[in-house]
């Protein structure tokens, strides 16, 4: 070990920024485990590198005691005297016990050892960085597929997309540069896993905020996404500025700002609502194309409507395959049932019945109770001119 070592770590923290201390934390261990290798004992022993001159130092560590029972590892208090009359007994005393030959033979061993704990911590350096990527869209390159997933190089790194990760129909070619959200990192034996998604409606957030300064400063605030990836979604927008008009920011000069997100996303189709406090209008706006004559909430169910829409639009309402009603329930966090205004009509009548119905038995009700009165005091009236 020499001045070249020191150099060769300092070259290490500049390219690939493993810092020095990590390293020869893995070296001196290795050390260690080399001269136990070689010499028999590592019990009691340290290894000491010197960062400046790159010189390595062996100590056996004795402690002080009355008298010797194991002289490899117990130094007696007689010995300890001789060398600092301040030694006391319990005390621990380093006595170099470097081999002539330990430089050779450390540096065959620690070789392999040391390069896995610089793999170890590339890992970490990756993992570290990309943990801070958490939530968030980055630009990758497809590298290959499998029957599983996607590889997409994130640059220096792997990352992996699952089948309901992607988007239905989207193909993925080598060398082609997509934009994915990072939904998780983990750290593994193996080292750093990514994972990454298109289908994720925090992409779609973040693709938002990329093409509209007004989300990204705050002025627009996004309060809700539903998606089907691939197919249509549905954002529900609200502007914190009673100047600026959150839908229109978000769909931009003639829809150009939403067309460069639909493009991104290869044709999926956007619907950005309004975001309302009041739920019936926020429903409302969330069935969007579809026209809304009422909202009911349901008392007895929480976050359950019923949707009445006109006759010509229930199909509308409902959207092909009960998308639009099944989007417009994930945004508005609702079960929305929608019936046609005949349907609705003739639903309010048989309650309107049972009612009349529940009113009319209370009623015949309470005759009967009269009548069953009127037959007790009669009893009670000849009962008394009996007695007369």
């Amino acid at each position: 070990m020499s001045k070249e070592m020191v150099t060769a770590l300092a070259n290490l923290e500049k390219e690939k920024g493993i810092k020095q201390s990590v390293v020869i934390e893995a070296l001196e261990a290795a050390l260690v485990s080399a001269y136990k290798r070689n010499y028999g004992q590592a019990q009691n022993v340290e290894v000491e590198f010197n960062e400046r001159k790159g010189d390595i130092h062996v100590y056996a560590v004795k402690k002080v005691v009355e008298e010797v029972e194991d002289d490899q590892l117990q130094v007696s208090l007689a010995d300890a005297l001789q060398i600092n009359r301040a030694y006391e007994l319990d005390d621990e005393i380093r006595f170099e016990v470097t081999p002539k030959n330990f430089g050779r033979i450390a540096a065959q061993t620690a070789k392999q050892v040391i390069m896995q704990r610089v793999r170890e911590a590339e890992r970490e350096v990756i993992y570290e960085k990309y943990s801070q990527y958490l939530d968030e869209m980055v630009t990758g390159e497809v590298a290959r597929r499998d029957n599983r997933y996607v590889y997409v190089d994130l640059g220096g790194v792997e990352a992996v997309m699952s089948k309901q990760d992607q988007i239905p129909g989207e193909q993925y070619e080598p060398h082609d540069h997509i934009k994915v959200y990072v939904t998780k990192v983990e750290y593994s034996g193996r080292g750093p896993q990514i994972f990454v998604s298109r289908s994720h409606e925090g992409l779609l957030k973040r693709l938002f905020e990329q093409e509209i300064p007004e989300i990204y400063d705050g002025t627009v605030e996004i309060m809700s996404v539903a998606r089907e990836a691939g197919d249509r979604a549905k954002v529900a927008v609200r502007s914190n500025n009673p100047d600026i008009d959150a839908v229109g920011t978000c769909v931009g000069p003639r829809g150009q700002r939403i067309q460069t997100i639909v493009n991104e996303l290869h044709g999926e189709n956007m619907d950005v609502i309004e975001w309302e406090d009041d739920d019936a209008e926020f429903i409302s706006n969330a069935l969007n194309p579809a026209e809304v004559i009422d909202v009911l909430f349901n008392e007895e169910e929480e976050n359950s409507c019923i949707v009445i829409v006109p006759d010509y639009q229930l199909s509308l309402a409902i959207g092909k395959r009960g998308q639009n009603a099944r989007l417009a329930a994930k945004l508005t966090n609702y079960k929305i049932d929608i019936k046609s205004e005949t349907d609705a009509a003739e639903f309010v009548e048989e309650d309107d019945d049972e009612e009349v119905a529940d009113s009319a038995t209370e009623v015949e009700s309470s005759a009967d109770e009269s009548t069953v009165d009127e037959n007790v005091l009669e009893s009670e009236s000849n009962d008394d001119s009996d007695e007369e």
